[in-house]
C-alpha cells in the first residue's frame, strides 16, 4: 500500500510527546487515524538525545489531512506563531473541539477562538465563516470580546 501524500503538511516538534499527541488529536477528529510511526536508531542518538528505539516520527491525519509529529528533543516549543485552524459548522463541532482540545491546555491562552492545548499547540476554533466576521466591524468587535466562539452572538452581530 502506498503512502498518504499531501504536497504540503504540518510537522510538528515535541520533546517527547509526540506519540501521546497524534493519539490524543486522532480520537478527538473524525476521519483520522495513526499511518506510521518510525524508531530511533541503534547507536549515536545524535543532536536529539533520545534514546534508541524510542519513538522518532509519528505519521498521522486528522480529518484526512496529514501530520508528521517527531520527538526531537526540548530544544523548539510552540509559540502562538503557528496555529491549527479547525473551521466549525455548527455551535456544537465548536463546543466539542473547544472541550477536547482546551482539556488540560493552558486557559489563559484562550481568546477569540484560540486556545492552547496540553502539549503547547495553539489552535483556533472558528465557525467556518470566519472570514465574514473578520471583514464586519461589529462582529469584529463582539469576537475580540469572547474566548470560546459563540456563533449566535456573532451572527446576530453580523446582521446588526
Amino acid at each position: 500500500m502506498a503512502e498518504p501524500y499531501q504536497r504540503i503538511s504540518p510537522f510538528l516538534w515535541f520533546d517527547d510527546k509526540a506519540e501521546e499527541a497524534a493519539k490524543f488529536y486522532v480520537s478527538i477528529f473524525p476521519n483520522s487515524k495513526i499511518h506510521g510511526t518510525t524508531h530511533y536508531p541503534k547507536g549515536e542518538t545524535g543532536p536529539t538525545g533520545r534514546p534508541p528505539g524510542s519513538v522518532m516520527t509519528v505519521a498521522f491525519s486528522l480529518d484526512g489531512q496529514l501530520v508528521t509529529a517527531i520527538n526531537g528533543g526540548p530544544m523548539f516549543h510552540f509559540t502562538e506563531a503557528l496555529s491549527l485552524v479547525v473551521m466549525c459548522h455548527d455551535q456544537k463541532e465548536i463546543d466539542h473541539f473547544w472541550s477536547k482540545l482546551g482539556e488540560g491546555g493552558d486557559p489563559n491562552a484562550q481568546v477569540c477562538g484560540w486556545l492552547k492545548d496540553k502539549y503547547g499547540l495553539s489552535w483556533q476554533i472558528v465557525p467556518k465563516n470566519v472570514a465574514e466576521i473578520a471583514g464586519s466591524p461589529k462582529a469584529m468587535e463582539v469576537m475580540m470580546q469572547m474566548k470560546k466562539l459563540d456563533m449566535a452572538a456573532l451572527n446576530k452581530a453580523l446582521a446588526a
